[in-house]
């Protein structure tokens, strides 16, 4: 029986996902929950386990291709112990068993959800040439990717259809592989599929017109190798040969990618748009210095898109109030090592903040629902979002599921072991799904305030600014006085088309008040 391997739903807003790595190839044995792929999406990134024992026979997608949700990305053959034992005797590579003694079709591969095409830039192999399971036969760019493409299955290329810098859509057929247990005869390679010669101009398709001044993938006077694309815009752009010399590559080998030409010509333009025509190629070596241009990973797109959305959807209003944390405060400095021995855990503020926000939740949960529309989506779970920064630059946020049901030790233990698992990729989709409010502890970092971006679905996000010592005005024995106290700003940004600015107040206040007032013998 053939099992399907889906690209999971990693949470409400996650729509698709990108594959990282594969752990497994073609014809390697996988155990059920044994881990197969990686993915990658704006929230976190997860392995994903196998839903079966079998043999990997198929695989649909390249790493670093982004995939929707619930597409297939490979097949398992659970087909009994036939398989597997037969996979064991040979101890070798295979390909998929419906693909032994067949010919293989090499489709142009989608590299992303907007690409339609890629060009051929280079051919590893020849007609006639044994290939070797994950061996890379060909070299492709796109206007977002130059990659290697290999094989996925073991044999002989019997068949090249179209030459370097031939620009193909995205799953015509490339080139054939002949499966080693089907070899076919073949005949002796052409002349032009073999020949060392001259490149040959982009070859034109459908919706693309190649200027007739891209004649060559080397400029005149240039070692350097640029794809079709990059001389397109360098000959529409008026970029010169020198100048595209000079660009630093961030393709395979250096080579130079569109997003290294765009990149450069939006750098020129803010340049030239401030210096005198004559200054020019002076002020772009001196006043302003070298630029660096270092291309996002997806983690960081995927959360730019995520924030884009967030403000295009919600009407954002943050409100701010100040907490008088000193009970909460002596009472951590009096009891952390106590706490630490008997739970081996550490209780910090957060666990008080945390707590004093479910409650929140339960007096007023509009603030716990979302919008569907013109309907309003009320949640009967709290499940509560910590966001979580993660090296280099990167920001999850899991939740702790029926968050209302735990203590406050509970809490910080629940707090610490997610965390944990999103900064060691131990994440599973559970983990991110299904949360009905965040909060976000930007004051670690010793910020004060700030004003943070609903996560979307969800209707209000709390943040958390550093507990700081200031002098504050308090009343002893019914006269005014100066005290210094622990004093830390919270700050609610919600959704105004549910959340107006008196619910939204009252319930910052019943935080601020539960955490003033926290009755710190139940812990």
């Amino acid at each position: 029986m053939k099992v399907d391997i889906i690209m999971p739903k990693m949470g409400e807003s996650i729509n698709e996902g990108t594959i990282v790595k594969w752990y497994k190839k073609i014809g390697d044995l996988v155990k059920k929950d044994e881990i197969i792929y990686e993915i990658s999406t704006d929230k976190v990134d997860t392995e994903i386990p196998s839903p079966a024992d079998g043999v990997l026979v198929e695989i649909k997608a390249f790493e670093n291709e982004t995939v929707p949700i619930n597409e297939v990305v490979a097949i398992i053959e659970t087909n009994g112990e036939d398989v597997v034992i037969e996979a064991k005797k040979e101890k070798v590579e295979k390909p998929s068993t419906d693909q032994i003694g067949s010919i293989v079709d090499l489709p142009m591969p989608k590299m992303g959800e907007s690409i339609v095409e890629g060009t051929i830039i280079k051919w590893h192999k020849k007609v006639g040439e044994s290939v070797k399971v994950d061996e890379i036969i060909y070299e492709i760019s796109t206007d977002k990717v130059d990659t290697e493409v290999p094989s996925p299955v073991e044999g002989i290329i019997s068949e090249i259809l179209f030459k370097e810098n031939d620009t193909v859509e995205v799953g015509v057929t490339v080139a054939r592989i002949s499966t080693k247990s089907g070899y076919v005869k073949v005949d002796e390679p052409k002349k032009e599929e073999t020949k060392k010669e001259e490149p040959k101009p982009a070859a034109a398709v459908p919706n693309k017109a190649v200027p007739t001044t891209v004649k060559s993938e080397r400029p005149k006077s240039s070692n350097k190798f640029f794809s079709p694309v990059v001389l397109n815009i360098a000959s529409k752009e008026g970029i010169t040969t020198s100048e595209l010399e000079s660009l630093s590559g961030t393709g395979i080998g250096g080579r130079v990618t569109k997003k290294d030409v765009l990149g450069y010509l939006n750098n020129k333009g803010s340049v030239q748009s401030v210096a005198t025509p004559e200054l020019n190629n002076t002020f772009s070596k001196t006043s302003f210095g070298e630029k660096e241009i270092i291309p996002m990973d997806n983690i960081r797109k995927r959360i730019m898109q995520h924030m884009i959305k967030s403000r295009d959807t919600s009407v954002h209003v943050s409100e701010i109030m100040e907490v008088d944390m000193t009970k909460i405060h002596n009472f951590i400095e009096a009891n952390k090592e106590r706490l630490r021995k008997e739970d081996n855990v550490k209780l910090t503020y957060m666990a008080f903040i945390t707590t004093a926000a479910i409650r929140a939740l339960k007096e007023y949960p509009l603030v716990n629902a979302s919008i569907d529309g013109e309907n309003i989506i009320m949640k009967k779970n709290i499940n509560l979002g910590i966001a979580v920064a993660v090296d280099p630059n990167g920001l999850i946020v899991p939740n702790i599921k029926n968050a209302d049901e735990k203590n406050i030790r509970g809490i910080a233990k629940a707090i610490a072991e997610i965390s944990n698992k999103a900064r060691n990729k131990g994440l599973t989709p559970d983990d991110i799904m299904d949360g009905t409010f965040s909060i976000t502890n930007y004051g670690v970092f010793g910020a004060l305030f700030g004003t943070p971006i609903i996560n979307q679905p969800e209707v209000a996000i709390l943040g958390v600014g550093a507990v700081v010592k200031k002098p504050v005005v308090i009343e002893v024995d019914g006269t005014d006085t100066i005290g210094i106290k622990p004093m830390m700003y919270l700050t609610l940004s919600h959704d105004h088309r549910l959340v107006d600015g008196m619910l939204g107040g009252m319930f910052l206040k019943y935080i601020k008040d539960s955490l003033e007032k926290f009755d710190v013998s139940s812990v």
